[in-house]
């Protein structure tokens, strides 16, 4: 790690067009299929290429814009400087910080006996960058990511984020499966839905194997999840809201999975 700010030397060659060869790969960065072709994804700003770094994870090069000092570059990442056109053609935000790095994907391996989040189907980028932010914040373990949720390296979930995508392992798997074996492992499945549910509250947390699944901003969890859950949790509503945002819902279950687990014995919301 570089101390202070570094500044990009003269005579170091820049990339001026934007039909660049290297240019049009980063580019296809900004797609799925991009991304999954290389293992490689964007990251924007100094903030996020300073939390990937400190995580673990390999930042394979530096993309400067030129006259940007550069206040955290990670050792043996090779720099590029290009020029403003070049950046602003590559880069995803609408007020660029002229800085951003490729870094390659990682799926860790779950293990664990603590509490852990399974998103199904959930499709707004914010959403699923807002739902890992607070199961770091949260203290959860982990994260599954069944079929059909938002790529986790859309640029929009990593910016949700705030660098918690790189604090927090997760996985991308057939939820269906994920489940099943988690029970076999003495997990107890809680799922987020409205029919047929119980209020939260009204549920006590035994031990620290509890899976929560939510889902899909307008459907819902789908229905053979719920055939697999050991209890179907709701939030009550108490206005004239249909129901809750599924980041909110997801961050008050969360939050209320691990106050009962510091404080088993102090919990009682019938008083």
């Amino acid at each position: 790690m570089y101390d202070g700010y570094m500044e990009i030397k003269e005579g170091v060659e820049m990339i001026t067009s934007i039909k660049n060869n290297r240019v049009k790969q980063w580019k296809k960065l900004q797609t799925k299929k991009g991304r999954l072709q290389t293992e490689t994804f964007l990251i924007e700003g100094p903030h996020l290429i300073e939390e990937a770094y400190k995580s673990g994870w390999q930042i394979k090069e530096m993309i400067v814009q030129e006259g940007v000092d550069v206040p955290f570059a990670p050792e043996h990442a090779p720099i590029t400087s290009v020029s403003a056109t070049v950046f602003k053609s590559v880069a995803q935000t609408e007020t660029p910080q002229g800085i951003m790095a490729v870094v390659n994907m990682k799926e860790p391996q779950i293990t664990t006996d603590q509490p852990l989040l399974l998103v199904d189907r959930v499709q707004d980028p914010g959403n699923l960058g807002t739902m890992i932010r607070t199961a770091d914040a949260a203290g959860f373990s982990a994260i599954m990511l069944g079929e059909g949720t938002v790529d986790v390296y859309n640029d929009k979930v990593i910016r949700a984020t705030q660098g918690s995508l790189f604090h927090i392992p997760f996985v991308q798997v057939n939820l269906v499966e994920a489940i099943r074996k988690l029970k076999q492992t003495g997990y107890a499945i809680w799922v987020s839905a409205l029919e047929q549910a119980k209020n939260y509250r009204e549920l006590q947390v035994e031990h620290e194997k509890i899976a929560l699944v939510v889902g899909n901003e307008g459907a819902g969890v789908q229905n053979q999840l719920i055939k697999e859950a050991d209890e179907v949790v709701k939030i009550p509503i108490y206005g004239q809201a249909e129901s809750l945002n599924v980041s909110i819902a997801a961050a008050i279950l969360m939050y209320d999975i691990k106050g009962k687990l510091a404080q088993p014995n102090k919990v009682d919301y019938n008083n």
